[in-house]
């Protein structure tokens, strides 16, 4: 029994270590986060994020139906078409919901929770995009993880750069984590950042002594001979003194058995049971949830990524979609249940990389498109409809783009830009750091960044 652990756990270690010690390094480890750790500036806050990717594409205007637009319509949507009596209102005379996405709606209108009446902590916000959008999945991706739209080589994450900034990545052991299993490019940088779909998958099988026993001890000062096990090897000395960042690789080993050891110590206490009547969707995307609550309640985590899809309707799409959405509410629902306790510093986003045609194919589905829908939930998040009514839609904008597509009214990067200040209390110099460009591109382009002001 003891062999067969043994085994598993240099299993473990060697993928880790294979895939940039397991963690998702983007490239190699260079002094500069340093500088950009002394630099940084904002306000501590305790706020912590939940990032839902909805992969593929998601068909923002069966999402967030423009019932005020007379080209939503059976005839441009024979097989997709929601009827009025059938959908979800919003309570602003012209926008709509999916009725799959019933169950998020006392998160938008909480009465059953609170006992208050109208727009809560979700915020919906259509006609998400950026200028010149791409309708290619990767680059499409890859501009909304980067925060940097029109630059194919990028492969520094958005988020990796708000966590290297101000939020201790590289001190302590377990700051953000994607919960799949491989790291999305959002949270890809110099420093590493966990990525395990359980955390099952990031804790070693055996006994807690085993364990212990194989992490053993740090030296009692750096680079000494007296450590051992795990710790002890990268927290020991260099076996090749003077070689460029072999002091960060060390740093980098260490770090890996302390996040290892934080996740060891959530597990240690025993089955997760969600609170407050919380029931996550069965399958992948609910036991992924339920994984990011337990850890927002038993780790020191603040920032934790997931993937939701896919959402690529080419074909037969009022199959699959209504699915897909059920999930994503039922999910929200859960997450903003659970999480009661800490739900004033939580904020949970949900994005994908473009919308859809705004006409149905021949096919019964839609393909790729332009402006798409964001979601915001959380405690700080001023509930209700953005850039979906009768001041902001005109009679006709189902087809602004082309004569297709749904034009985009808001920037994408203007939304995670109240995101960092509105929630994380960050200042606009940081802003402009995690966010390369971004006042430039508020200038070229006003109305896109214009605030909506989604944060209290």
């Amino acid at each position: 029994m003891k062999g067969r652990t043994v085994i598993d756990r240099r299993k473990f270690l060697l993928r880790s270590l294979a895939a940039g010690v397991g963690l998702g390094i983007g490239g190699a480890a260079t002094p500069e986060w340093f500088t950009r750790r002394v630099l940084a500036g904002g306000t501590p806050t305790n706020a912590k994020l939940i990032t839902i990717f909805l992969r593929g594409g998601n068909d923002s205007v069966n999402t967030v139906i423009p019932r005020g637009d007379s080209f939503y319509s059976a005839a441009n949507r024979p097989n997709l078409f929601i009827a009025e009596a059938d959908a979800i209102n919003t309570g602003n005379g012209f926008a709509q919901l999916h009725p799959s996405l019933n169950p998020m709606m006392e998160v938008f209108n909480h009465t059953s929770l609170n006992g208050v009446a109208g727009p809560g902590n979700l915020a919906v916000v259509q006609r998400v995009g950026y200028q010149n959008l791409t309708r290619s999945h990767f680059s499409g991706q890859l501009f909304w993880e980067t925060g940097k739209p029109g630059e194919d080589t990028c492969r520094e994450g958005m988020l990796y750069r708000k966590l290297a900034a101000n939020l201790d990545l590289g001190v302590e052991p377990l700051v953000a984590a994607a919960v799949d299993s491989s790291l999305p490019i959002a949270f890809q940088g110099e420093i590493p950042v966990p990525a395990f779909p359980s955390s099952d998958d990031y804790a070693f099988p055996g006994t807690p002594e085993d364990i212990a026993h194989f992490l053993g001890d740090l030296p009692t000062t750096p680079g000494g001979t007296d450590g051992n096990g795990f710790y002890g090897l990268y927290g020991g000395p260099e076996d090749a003194p003077g070689k460029p960042y072999r002091s960060l690789l060390h740093a980098t080993g260490v770090q890996l058995g302390q996040s290892i050891d934080v996740v060891q110590d959530a597990l240690a206490q025993g089955p997760y049971t969600p609170e407050n009547g919380a029931v996550y969707p069965a399958g992948t995307l609910g036991t992924r949830l339920t994984e990011a609550a337990m850890l927002l309640k038993r780790t020191p985590v603040r920032v934790l990524g997931l993937n939701h899809g896919s959402f690529d309707t080419h074909t037969n799409q009022a199959a699959g979609h209504a699915g897909l959405l059920g999930d994503l509410a039922q999910g929200i629902q859960a997450l903003s249940r659970d999480l009661q306790a800490q739900w004033g510093d939580v904020v949970i986003v949900v994005m994908s990389e473009f919308g859809r045609t705004s006409l149905q194919n021949g096919s019964g589905g839609t393909d790729h498109g332009a402006a798409g829908t964001m979601f915001l939930a959380g405690g700080s998040v001023v509930g209700g409809v953005y850039n979906c009514d009768s001041t902001t839609w005109a009679d006709g904008d189902l087809l602004s783009d082309n004569n297709r597509y749904v034009a985009h009214r808001s920037d994408f990067r203007s939304i995670f830009g109240e995101l960092f200040t509105g929630h994380f209390g960050d200042n606009q110099a940081l802003v402009d750091q995690i966010i390369p460009g971004y006042s430039a591109a508020a200038l070229a382009d006003p109305t896109g960044f214009a605030p909506l002001g989604l944060f209290v």
